[in-house]
């Protein structure tokens, strides 16, 4: 039986985890006593002061949100197998570019389970001590990505610690698995157990007693009992069960160590838990994030809400840089509802599906996600969000736009990201361990529908209209904007737009305006926003990027950033302006990806040009959910295939001999239907095929190259009719 508030405390839980790591972030790795001397003890956000962004890429978030996607890959069971989690990395991870730390063989343990499972050796044998040594085994990344496996498990620890065991075994062993396992059974209990000891005790069952990890939760039991100065304890920790006493970069049992810590010291306050795991140094942004999990599950949005303002500079916002680079801009909300369903589904309940589905609904208390006001001169203090009750056609809660000074003509907007935000920020996470690929939410040709209520009755006459912004030839912003619709105190209206051709270049903002008729305030409430519909669009160089690549000037970069690179060339094609075609694609060994698109995408068609210049295999896919899943038209010298992408294999759906031949060029184009492929090779049909288990029922195209080079000069996505 589901809590009956397990979506509110499984919101409270995904907002706990990104704020801990937000929190943690910009001084991970730092000592207790670096941090005593140059921060102080750490009670709020410190972005600011130390010169980088709240909202980053990071590993424990993507981590977290992105492995837990075995489920709804695999069909959700009890029964996930660890080999079927170690193929959900292969899918989702991008070697050297997303998720993970990559430093290297025996020095990551999670890049050196990643090039185990690339190599085939399967999970758990990919993250043993046996295979990788006791000191790699037992880093902390297994405890770092299992808060997902207990928000799905409420009030089931023993599922939960379970779950914990098969995905933490696909990277770690030993003391990380156990400490993996206590805080999911700590999360799964504390949907029905409020007192944090009762916690502890049901989690330490289900580990083996000798364990370090078991052990070390007695000492720190012990301590808090005797010992009610959190500094003088935490002095103890270090000294029995410090850095020094491990091997590694970064183990589980210190950390693991300081975690118990900081929820006994806490005395079950959300600031005051965050501020001693942040102030007592280690791996801040990791354990923070687990604190600030658990304690948003155990206590609920009023946890976070009574101390300092920890939402509205997150506003839901988060990143999941994967293949599957149309998830990448996503927010606290979207995540909930994701692990909600599952675990629904995991009790045989079906999936909520708020306002028709909507992408943007607000039915959770003080959700914004992502919605911020414009950051420009001309709307500054204008605006004020505020989540509320009610004003929602078949929802319960709406976003009110409380404007201020709102004189005639004077405009108000607000907004939510739908790609990378700027050419800036791009260049920021390349720097990073943490590279930020994404590709857009919204595209040109799809229709955005929104609900808006007038609801302030002293406001007079206000026009509202929807507005997107997209990336230009010099990476700056150009709007584009949908009839305006007036509304009278009290009207409400659906809004609907189809988005304008924006010349190949990305979407990155989706908003509403709100224009004054002659009052000076006003509100407006919107109900939903969602868009849907297969894309129209044409994804060539730009024209801009043509004159600069002959010219040697600086071309814009993003438009290239919205496709998923995963392809093995050390060139990286967001730099590249100086080949002829539209985009080269080299793989030096296996296959490699170039994609774009969102899961949204269901029925439509693909176009590309591509000339094979020396490679093995070569194509196009549709409905491409990441590096191992998809449909593709594959052309060899000796035949031509229509496929089924799974688990690095390709099942034969229809084949015909009969290839390219090097240095020509083919038009390809693939439809899909339902589960109905249809391929064509200069215009003419060539293959049909269904796929009897309809395995995809969305996804993004992709331009595939099998060990060479690929050139293609012009791809478009187009609606079937």
């Amino acid at each position: 039986m589901l809590p009956t508030d397990y979506l509110e405390r499984v919101y409270a839980g995904v907002l706990g985890k990104i704020i801990g790591v937000y929190l943690g972030r910009p001084f991970e790795g730092w000592s207790y006593e670096a941090i005593m001397e140059n921060l102080g003890e750490i009670n709020y956000y410190l972005h600011e002061k130390l010169n980088v962004p709240l909202i980053v890429t990071d590993d424990d978030i993507s981590g977290t949100f992105t492995f837990i996607r075995a489920l709804e890959d695999y069909g959700i069971t009890r029964d996930i197998t660890p080999a079927q989690i170690g193929h959900t990395w292969l899918n989702y991870i991008i070697e050297g570019k997303t998720i993970l730390w990559w430093g290297g063989m025996g020095n990551s343990t999670e890049h050196t389970a990643y090039l185990r499972l690339k190599a085939g050796i399967e999970a758990p044998r990919s993250g043993s001590i046996a295979l990788n040594g006791k000191v790699v085994a037992e880093q902390i990344g297994a405890q770092i990505f299992i808060d997902g496996w207990g928000l799905v498990a409420p009030g089931d620890p023993e599922l939960a610690a379970d779950f914990a065991r098969k995905a933490g075994s696909v990277s770690h062993d030993g003391e990380a698995i156990y400490g993996a396992q206590v805080i999911a059974a700590m999360e799964a209990q504390a949907f029905v157990e409020r007192d944090l000891n009762k916690l502890i005790d049901t989690a330490v069952t289900l580990i083996p007693k000798d364990s370090v990890i078991a052990y070390m939760i007695n000492d720190i039991r012990e301590w808090h009992a005797k010992e009610p100065d959190w500094r003088a304890a935490r002095q103890q920790l270090a000294e029995r069960y410090g850095y020094d006493k491990y091997g590694g970069n970064c183990h589980m049992v210190p950390n693991h160590g300081l975690i118990l810590f900081s929820l006994l010291y806490g005395d079950d306050d959300f600031q005051k838990s965050l501020m001693i795991v942040n102030t007592s140094g280690w791996d801040t942004d990791c354990n923070s994030g687990n604190v600030g999990c658990l304690l948003g599950i155990k206590n609920g949005l009023a946890t976070i809400d009574q101390g300092p303002d920890w939402r509205s500079p997150v506003a839901d916002r988060l990143y999941l840089p994967t293949a599957d680079g149309g998830r990448s801009i996503s927010d606290a909300v979207a995540e909930t509802y994701h692990l909600v369903n599952m675990g629904r589904a995991l009790q045989g309940q079906a999936p909520l599906q708020p306002k028709g589905g909507a992408r943007f609904h607000f039915d959770l208390p003080g959700s914004v996600q992502g919605f911020v006001s414009e950051d420009s001169a001309a709307v500054r203090g204008v605006v004020t969000l505020e989540n509320v009750a009610d004003f929602s056609e078949s929802g319960s809660r709406s976003l009110a736009i409380h404007c201020q000074g709102l004189a005639a003509g004077r405009v108000a907007r607000i907004e939510t990201p739908t790609f990378i935000p700027s050419r800036e920020v791009a260049r920021y996470f390349e720097k990073r361990s943490y590279r930020l690929l994404a590709s857009p939410t919204l595209y040109s040709g799809q229709t955005v529908r929104a609900r808006v209520v007038a609801a302030d009755a002293n406001s007079g006459t206000l026009t509202v209209s929807l507005y997107a912004k997209h990336f230009n030839g010099t990476d700056d912003l150009s709007s584009l904007q949908s009839d305006p619709r007036e509304l009278t105190p009290g009207q409400s209206a659906v809004l609907t737009w189809r988005v304008p051709d924006t010349h190949c270049y990305p979407i990155a903002q989706i908003g509403v305006q709100v224009t004054g008729n002659g009052g000076q305030a006003g509100t407006v409430l919107l109900d939903y926003l969602t868009w849907d519909g297969a894309p129209d669009v044409v994804l060539d160089r730009p024209a801009e990027r043509e004159r600069n690549r002959t010219t040697g000037t600086p071309g814009p970069m993003l438009w290239k950033a919205a496709w998923i690179d995963g392809f093995d060339s050390r060139e990286r094609l967001v730099d590249l302006d100086y080949w002829p075609e539209s985009y080269r694609l080299i793989q030096n060994r296996g296959r490699g990806l170039l994609m774009q698109g969102t899961r949204e995408w269901t029925d439509y068609q693909v176009t590309a040009r591509l000339t094979p210049h020396m490679c093995q295999t070569g194509g196009i896919g549709v409905r491409a959910q990441g590096m191992t899943r998809y449909y593709a038209l594959l052309l060899d010298q000796e035949k031509t295939r229509l496929v089924r992408a799974l688990e690095g294999q390709d099942i034969v759906l229809a084949e015909i001999p009969g290839g390219w031949k090097f240095g020509h060029s083919y038009e390809l184009n693939l439809k899909v239907q339902g589960n109905r492929l249809t391929a064509s090779i200069n215009g003419q049909v060539v293959l049909t095929a269904a796929d009897p288990d309809a395995a995809y029922s969305g996804g993004g195209i992709a331009l595939i190259s099998e060990v060479g080079r690929i050139g293609c000069e012009h791809v478009e996505v187009r609606p079937l009719s």
